[in-house]
């Protein structure tokens, strides 16, 4: 979503589950490069793929994909699917000024497993995964067994969008910078506190600026949504055949804002509302992560001494996990390794465990251990959300997602404005409202502007667009999905709704939510607006 860099989704956009880190090698052997391992053999594709003409006829080279680079996360090259059928992975050349079309280009990579049958091939099913900055070519086959299903009529591709990952990545701070940086006090109490915040911001942004400012002003989601239509005709496709997830949706609903008429079937899932500026976004993000954990804490209290953590009610038990941010405020304790365990890396875990509730446990476990002085799990927590990994590499969705998002936003809030609106925070959730009012610095000192106060992703002559909304997500409100529908306009947006918890629908694993979404991209069959999954 466009998230606040304070709780990006990041990796966790289309995940559900949240994944703590792994042991983070590179398995190329080669030399790091600024765009990942410089001995993978698709570095030639970049070559191969530039052309000094029309940029719609380059041709791909697809090859066995490399192991991630760091900045995509690291891990193993991607395992085949069921049945053997591999990853191939190339790199598409994209202009970097869509105002100077034959100018400068940068390159795009690409991920891709093929449809099952390709005498019933549709098109290309291309997968946006939120953050925004999460890696597509590092999520897709991650979890590419939950979209296999879609293989039965589509090549199945994903993306690193430009500045993420592989798709010349946004480069800022070093990562024992990062790791200071999110060791700061993000919700700071005293003058002091204030400007270390502030200092720490500009700080940022003037290394974002150092190291990639030739890219800056060229990330938004325009510039996003333009490639994805380059995407579409170098990939041989009439319509865009998509699924978006979380900042994703607003990604598709720029596609289809410029593109009506080459939108195929598409899919919205976890909805970011349109409407909403980014003030409006992240009261609206505190809001909903307040009720992912009033969720939580009422099943805890309703377990009884099944529960670890203490209270006979939700509030008691809420009560409980806010006494201990207060504590750690106070005094951090024992982490990972020489790391500690602050107030601020604590909610970060806090919020990264409620992304999904199969993650609820890991939720109880690491509150109930942080409480005993074992602050191990939730600062791993902390760590799947901020992109590190446990050798301390960072990937690059932190540098990205803030690049991503004020190369977006006109909003630029001072520091007296910031701390004006935190009574609003406040009053929308005692847990994370500190901690989402201050995320509102995020862009302060910023170098490049921002070009809207809120997306236009009205969409007539569009096909229609499924738009699934999560009663219980924390991070994309369902509220987002009904005003997602209505911007898009009348006879383009159809909302289903999808009773239950955490970030996203069709990864839940619910029956209902799935073969209503795959008849739709599979079979074309628009469900009745209104559809209601439990």
């Amino acid at each position: 979503m466009r998230t606040s860099p304070a709780l990006r989704a990041a990796a966790l956009a289309a995940a559900v589950t949240v994944l703590l880190p792994v042991t983070a090698c590179s398995e190329s052997g080669g030399k790091e490069g600024p765009d990942g391992p410089q001995s993978s053999p698709l570095a030639a594709d970049a070559a191969e793929a530039s052309t000094s003409g029309d940029l719609t006829s380059q041709k791909l080279t697809w090859r066995p994909c490399p192991a991630p680079s760091p900045a995509q996360g690291s891990g193993k090259a991607p395992s085949p699917l069921p049945g053997g059928t591999p990853w191939e992975c190339s790199f598409m050349r994209a202009p970097l000024d869509y105002a100077n079309p034959g100018g400068e280009t940068i390159r795009l990579e690409l991920i891709r497993a093929r449809a099952k049958n390709p005498d019933k091939r549709i098109g290309s099913l291309i997968f946006n995964f939120g953050g925004p900055g999460a890696s597509g070519v590092a999520t897709l086959p991650a979890f590419g067994t939950d979209y296999d299903k879609l293989r039965a009529g589509y090549d199945l591709v994903s993306f690193d969008p430009r500045g993420v990952g592989r798709s010349d990545g946004v480069k800022c701070e070093t990562d024992k910078q990062l790791d200071a940086r999110f060791e700061i006090d993000g919700t700071p109490d005293t003058p002091a506190e204030v400007n270390t915040l502030v200092n720490s911001t500009k700080t940022f942004a003037a290394a974002c600026e150092t190291n990639s400012g030739r890219q800056l002003p060229h990330v938004g989601t325009t510039d996003a949504a333009r490639d994805m239509d380059l995407m579409r005709q170098v990939l041989g496709d009439k319509k865009l055949y998509y699924f978006g997830i979380s900042y994703g949706t607003e990604l598709g609903g720029v596609y289809a804002h410029l593109f009506p008429k080459n939108v195929g079937r598409s899919v919205l899932d976890a909805v970011v509302d349109p409407t909403l500026d980014s003030e409006q976004a992240s009261l609206g993000q505190a809001r909903g992560f307040q009720l992912a954990l009033d969720n939580f804490t009422k099943d805890c209290a309703d377990r009884g001494e099944a529960c670890k953590l203490p209270g006979t009610n939700s509030k008691e038990v809420e009560q409980g996990i806010s006494g201990l941010l207060d504590s750690l405020e106070k005094q951090p304790i024992q982490g990972l390794g020489s790391r500690q365990l602050t107030e601020t890396l604590a909610t970060t875990g806090i919020a990264a465990a409620l992304y999904s509730k199969q993650t609820w446990p890991l939720l109880e476990q690491g509150v109930d251990e942080a409480d005993g002085g074992n602050g191990a799990l939730l600062l791993a927590l902390a760590d799947s959300l901020n992109g590190r990994a446990d050798n301390g590499r960072y990937d690059n969705s932190t540098s990205a997602n803030t690049a991503i998002n004020c190369a977006d936003s006109k909003q630029r809030f001072t520091a007296d404005e910031t701390e004006a609106k935190l009574p609003e925070f406040r009053s929308a959730s005692q847990v994370f409202g500190n901690y989402l009012g201050w995320s509102l610095l995020a862009c302060t000192g910023w170098p490049v502007p921002g070009v809207w106060e809120t997306p236009d992703v009205s969409a007539p002559g569009s096909a229609p667009i499924l738009v699934v909304g999560n009663t219980g997500d924390p991070a994309t409100p369902y509220e987002g999905a009904r005003a997602m529908a209505d911007a898009l306009g009348k006879g383009v947006g159809v909302v289903m709704t999808y009773e239950g918890q955490g970030h996203g629908a069709y990864n839940s694993g619910n029956a209902c939510v799935q073969k209503t979404v795959s008849g739709y991209l599979l079979d074309g069959r628009v469900p009745a607006a209104g559809t209601v999954c439990k």
